[in-house]
């Protein structure tokens, strides 16, 4: 069912994971965990949960919590945080997988922009207050891909139409085992503070 145009733009703007210390959360010596014990930790979580999470050690070593639903890593390469859930989340877009990592990274979008990025694709999120975007997918592939289209529906440089059609030609590439340069990194550069919009006050 269709949402009205406002809606839209407010489901992307609320929909996030707040900045995480988690009550329960599990911490190991210097504030990481053992990656055998991450691995027991999640040999029961679905398959692609299992994979991005292993993904995630080999790359950037062992997340920094655990709790029992989720695996969270803090500053990695270009993400501000990165979460790997223990459940599966259907997507059809460009074509049928389950998100299962979600990566952010600081960014200012401009609330009339809101709408352009929730047509384009549902697993980009947009907090507007505390500055963020992100993607949730099954690969950091699959992420780089999706902020770098977003960043450029942001910045003019493409239709939300158009970054999908994009999508499904990078994807279909990389996964052929061709080069997609989508994919293989940021293709922007995150601001490390000043995306923060806390908006006005309505009530002095």
């Amino acid at each position: 069912m269709r949402t009205t145009k406002g809606l839209r733009g407010m489901a992307a703007a609320v929909l996030v994971l707040a900045p995480v210390t988690l009550a329960g959360a599990q911490t190991g010596k210097g504030g990481q965990q053992n990656m055998a014990a991450v691995r027991s930790h999640v040999k029961t979580w679905p398959k692609a949960s299992r994979e991005a999470a292993e993904y995630m050690m080999k790359k950037y070593g062992p997340p920094a919590e655990r709790t029992p639903t989720i695996l969270v890593w803090g500053r990695t390469g270009p993400w501000k945080r990165t979460v790997v859930y223990n459940y599966e989340v259907q997507h059809l877009f460009p074509g049928p997988h389950t998100d299962v990592m979600q990566q952010w990274v600081n960014y200012r979008v401009p609330p009339d922009k809101f709408d352009d990025l929730a047509s384009y694709d549902g697993s980009v999120v947009v907090n507007r207050t505390n500055g963020e975007i992100s993607a949730r997918c099954d690969l950091e592939a699959a992420n780089f891909l999706a902020l770098n289209l977003a960043n450029e529906i942001v910045t003019g440089a493409r239709t939300s139409e158009d970054a999908r059609k994009k999508y499904g030609e990078q994807i279909m590439l990389f996964k052929a085992g061709k080069p997609a340069p989508y994919t293989a990194g940021l293709r922007f550069t995150p601001p490390t503070r000043g995306t923060a919009d806390p908006d006005r006050p309505l009530m002095e």
